[in-house]
């Protein structure tokens, strides 16, 4: 089932998740929905804060070339265990701030360590795309916006873009 998705600014959106003790039929349920609004939408990841959920959750597939694989990630209580000194620059966007985009400098490349669908603990290093997106991702369970890496001018432009388009949507 497809979940709304906030859009900034929200307040939800400012909030720290709170962890996920126990992986439940629930929450496996809302991790389908929310794989299936990340790929309606479409995105390459979500967090659940993004639909108004305060749990430690969230979902990525960077694969986007016609023809690969997808291969969904859900990833409860997602945690950076290491990350490289090396950087790298993505022009990052976001499903909570449509139609804005930024560059953000992250490291290239993380090591995350999670708990899978069915409780199993996971760990894996990414770079490239999948770094950016799964650190945006977490980003997202601290309460902390793409945009609050940019410059207090621009973040105040896009808000502003943001609030522009939350208020044509609410005319709708």
């Amino acid at each position: 089932m497809k979940r709304p998705i906030l859009i900034h600014p929200d307040p939800r959106l400012k909030k720290v998740a709170a962890p996920v003790e126990d992986i439940s039929d629930e929450l496996r349920k809302l991790s389908d929905d929310m794989l299936e609004t990340m790929y309606d939408a479409p995105g390459i990841g979500l967090a659940a804060p993004q639909i108004g959920i305060l749990q430690r959750l969230i979902v990525l597939d960077c694969v986007k070339e016609e023809g690969e694989t997808p291969r969904p990630l859900v990833m409860f209580n997602p945690e950076i265990v290491a990350a490289s000194d090396e950087t790298s620059v993505y022009e990052e966007g976001c499903l909570s701030i449509p139609e804005q985009y930024a560059e953000v400098t992250r490291p290239a490349e993380v090591t995350v360590r999670w708990m899978d669908r069915d409780g199993n603990a996971q760990e894996e290093s990414f770079d490239k795309l999948w770094a950016t997106c799964v650190q945006h991702e977490i980003d997202h369970l601290e309460g902390k916006l793409f945009i609050d890496y940019v410059s207090p001018m621009r973040r105040q432009m896009i808000t502003r873009k943001s609030q522009k388009l939350k208020r044509e949507r609410a005319r709708g």
